[in-house]
């Protein structure tokens, strides 16, 4: 019999605490253990048993998320999703929690959030069950829940599968897509890169209001620049655009530049923006100009995609095993044959500089 996962519920709102731990006892391999009002409970708690996940809320009495957070990390590092409101307060103060170690956001509305809630009861058991999963200790997944999910939406909802890659323009341009763990591997690939990198245009599932912030805070850690991508943004060298929370981006070609496209449409693999989207577009107007990097998360966001950049010719790398916080995304590409390379997470920025001689290696292969 599989061993049920327990999980801490640390919230200071008793209607919020009441409906998680409700919808998480739906699942038979979950079990609450507690849950609390405040960080101080918590800590009393977790000396009679200590938890596989916790349930984090930040704007809390007497000791906040961010300290508790950093405390548990320091004693004994167990995987924390943080439960976040949706403001730009919320989406500042849950930026600091994700490099402080959590693992994952799950977003409430200020008002209404029981709702809220008992409608992404689906999304809130897959995310704990994946966190479960976690050696934190070294941020490594054996890979996400095999589970039943609702039905997803592919690419094709959002942009036509490609007929075959146009004609190359004269930039190299670098995509990247990632999900659970993917903030502090993205932060520790950009921040190696010299001014000089290639263009780079990234999805990094996450809500709205966070994807601004996590930009922002990037852009001044990195030598390059980072931002939120607008609409007509050139992707060109020294430059990272993170698409925004809730949109799509798509790449588009523009006479022998790159820029990027900012649309709505449905959620595609459960996500906006997605990975397969910002790839099957790369693998449209890119072709072998283009390099496709995936890394971790749960689920196949971008698996589809980066085996369509690679048929196109492009350099298709996915981050291994071992340095992946849920190894999802990067196995189901290396299942599909679209990886050419499998690399750890401190060798991914200096294959992005080395990259154009490879690909060149690639393409002249294809050719022959």
């Amino acid at each position: 019999m599989r061993k049920k996962i327990k999980v801490l519920v640390v919230d200071d709102s008793a209607v919020v605490r009441q409906v998680l731990s409700g919808l998480l006892a739906r699942d038979p391999g979950i079990a609450v253990l507690a849950a609390v009002a405040d960080p101080l409970f918590a800590i009393e708690r977790m000396k009679r048993q200590w938890p596989d996940v916790i349930l984090l809320d930040i704007e809390m009495p007497r000791m906040n998320g961010i300290t508790f957070l950093k405390k548990i990390m320091k004693e004994r590092p167990t995987p924390v999703v943080i439960c976040s409101t949706q403001t730009e307060s919320g989406a500042a103060t849950t930026m600091q929690a994700l490099s402080a170690g959590a693992v994952d956001i799950i977003t409430k509305p200020r008002a209404n959030a029981e709702n809220f809630l008992v409608q992404a009861a689906g999304d809130l058991i897959r995310t704990v069950k994946a966190a479960a999963r976690a050696n934190v200790k070294n941020l490594n997944v054996a890979g996400p829940d095999a589970d039943a999910a609702p039905a997803k939406l592919s690419a094709d909802a959002v942009l036509a599968a490609p007929r075959r890659a146009v004609d190359l323009a004269t930039e190299r341009v670098v995509a990247i897509g990632a999900s659970t763990g993917g903030t502090q591997g993205l932060e520790a690939i950009l921040t190696a890169l010299p001014p000089e990198a290639p263009g780079i245009v990234v999805v990094q599932h996450m809500p709205e209001k966070f994807t601004a912030l996590f930009a922002q805070r990037l852009n001044g850690l990195c030598a390059v620049e980072v931002r939120e991508a607008r609409n007509d943004d050139r992707v060109m060298q020294g430059r990272v655009l993170i698409a925004p929370g809730g949109r799509h981006m798509l790449l588009r070609r523009c006479g022998e530049e790159y820029r990027a496209e900012i649309i709505g449409g449905p959620l595609v693999n459960r996500h906006c923006p997605s990975v397969d989207v910002l790839f099957r577009s790369m693998a449209r107007c890119a072709g072998k100009n283009a390099v496709g990097i995936i890394m971790t998360g749960m689920g196949d966001d971008g698996a589809r995609g980066l085996k369509e950049m690679h048929d196109a010719g492009a350099y298709t790398v996915a981050q291994d095993e071992a340095t992946c916080v849920v190894y999802g995304m990067p196995k189901e590409a290396i299942g599909l044959g679209a990886v050419d390379e499998v690399l750890p997470l401190p060798e991914i920025a200096g294959t992005i500089m080395r990259s154009p001689e490879r690909a060149r290696r690639k393409g002249a292969r294809h050719a022959g």
